[in-house]
């Protein structure tokens, strides 16, 4: 039996209001981010998940604190979760990063990452080990993680076979508590939905 993983990407913080970098700087949720959280609680009461999981870094405990009280289910911090740190980008928009390196990462965001930052196919392979983890430890059940933007589009590329220099491009954008909807079967992970909204009746 397969198991359908969900994961959410964390409610707003100022930083990602003003189009920066986050990675592995832990900034906390804004109140646009406190409401979108509670708008996952009120969709994962419906979803009804047995385990529920999210990254070590603030934004995402503080957007899993209302999903907790929704549906009763404690929250494992899993360090691969975590976002991928973005090295010199930390903080900074795109056009605050030197032109050199900013030209060369809008070309290949992994091959070309941020000097310092964390090479993203080493987070893809620890994201997608995550998953087939979970999928095979909770069979025939649901689980409902909130994680990272730049992690969601890794894994989606890992799992759809789209070479991951191509995850700027072909998942321009993660909503923010816009939902991945997983099915894995052993080590094989198809999507089923991207980017949905969280709106309760809605899981697809």
């Amino acid at each position: 039996m397969s198991t359908t993983v969900a994961i959410a990407r964390h409610g707003r913080t100022p930083w990602h209001a003003d189009h920066r970098y986050v990675g592995s700087s832990d900034i906390p949720i804004d109140e646009v981010g406190r409401r979108q959280a509670r708008e996952l609680a009120g969709w994962a009461r419906e979803f009804a998940p047995s385990a529920l999981f999210c990254s070590p870094l603030r934004r995402t405990r503080q957007t899993m604190e209302p999903v907790v009280a929704a549906v009763g289910v404690e929250a494992t911090v899993d360090p691969r979760l975590r976002e991928v740190d973005f090295g010199i980008g930390e903080g900074r928009t795109l056009d605050e990063v030197d032109e050199e390196v900013a030209r060369r990462f809008r070309a290949d965001p992994v091959t070309d990452h941020f000097p310092g930052g964390e090479d993203p196919r080493e987070a893809a392979e620890r994201a997608v080990e995550w998953v087939v983890e979970v999928g095979r430890g909770h069979e025939g059940r649901r689980v409902l993680a909130v994680a990272h933007g730049t992690l969601i589009r890794l894994v989606l590329c890992s799992a759809l076979g789209i070479p991951l220099k191509e995850y700027r491009r072909a998942m321009p954008a993660v909503r923010s508590v816009g939902l991945t909807l997983l099915r894995v079967d052993g080590e094989r992970i198809a999507m089923e939905g991207f980017n949905v909204p969280p709106v309760p009746g809605r899981m697809d």
